[in-house]
């Protein structure tokens, strides 16, 4: 019995299959004015306007699922491109950051090379903290007399002077920078006469350094170059090594005239520098030098 059904179920598939071709063949071999094309055009002119209705009514559905897969694929996008910023961004934060301090040690060679800095045993050392208020009065840095570095010793960074060490541990320094309100250092402006004085720090203003006890009849210019004089002026009893730059004269005015003296706009950027250098073994000369008068 079961083999019975097998065989007319073969005899009917194998009946399909020949009747199928004979229609292929008859469809394909005819003319357009066949029977068989006639029944195709009838076909599809019934069934056309509701392929057409299903598709509009199926419109919407289409939409909405094209809008859910659009909407994965774009946040899955944004994603992606968020990740890639913050790589960027990073990225841009540490070249940025390097060629900062690439500039601040390409001024600090060239400091060093031209006022021979190596022969006051100079420490290489990084600033650890900062003064977060506005008058930035003092850093802290990594070195200290385990290296070598002591009270007063003159500290450069960015290429100029940017103050002195007031306190020194075994493992640390703290820098008074040239902009505290305690800080004073004997100066000389390159000019023709070579005009020396005292800077101290501009009242009100934590950018601007004021040079003080000028002739004032000097010819002190605005650009002028202000350095380091390398003696004992006075009061002033910390020494400095000769010719280190400070700033430049950003304005001379009436006040020369007046008080004898001079507004100052430090060379270093006081508010970023990441490097200093410790002079440990300053060789100044020891001649002492009053103040000027007049």
């Amino acid at each position: 019995m079961h083999s019975k059904q097998v065989r007319r179920r073969r005899a009917v598939v194998a009946a399909l299959v020949v009747v199928s071709l004979i229609l292929l063949t008859a469809y394909f071999g005819g003319s357009s004015s066949d029977p068989l094309h006639a029944v195709q055009r009838g076909v599809v002119t019934i069934f056309s306007p509701i392929q057409k209705g299903a598709s509009v009514a199926l419109s919407p559905f289409r939409d909405i699922a094209n809008f859910f897969s659009d909407t994965f694929k774009a946040k899955s996008q944004v994603a992606k491109l968020r990740s890639e910023v913050h790589q960027l961004q990073a990225s841009l934060a540490r070249a940025q950051y390097a060629a900062s301090l690439n500039a601040q040690l390409s001024r600090q060679v060239r400091l060093d090379n031209n006022n021979s800095i190596s022969t006051y045993k100079p420490v290489a050392a990084h600033v650890t903290f900062r003064d977060p208020s506005l008058w930035y009065a003092t850093v802290e840095v990594d070195k200290g007399t385990a290296d070598g570095v002591r009270t007063g010793d003159p500290v450069t960074g960015d290429g100029a002077l940017v103050g002195q060490v007031t306190v020194a541990g075994s493992d640390f320094s703290i820098v008074t920078l040239i902009t505290d309100h305690t800080m004073a250092e004997a100066a000389q402006v390159n000019d023709s006469g070579g005009d020396t004085g005292v800077l101290v720090p501009a009242v009100g203003n934590p950018n601007e350094l004021v040079l003080q006890y000028l002739p004032r009849n000097a010819s002190v210019q605005p650009n002028q170059q202000v350095v380091t004089v390398g003696f004992r002026s006075g009061p002033l009893q910390d020494l400095y090594p000769p010719g280190i730059p400070i700033g430049q004269v950003s304005n001379v005015g009436n006040d020369l005239a007046n008080n004898g003296e001079v507004q100052v706009t430090p060379d270093a950027d006081l508010r970023h520098f990441a490097v200093v250098q410790i002079l440990t073994s300053p060789h100044a000369g020891t001649a002492r030098a009053q103040l000027p008068t007049g």
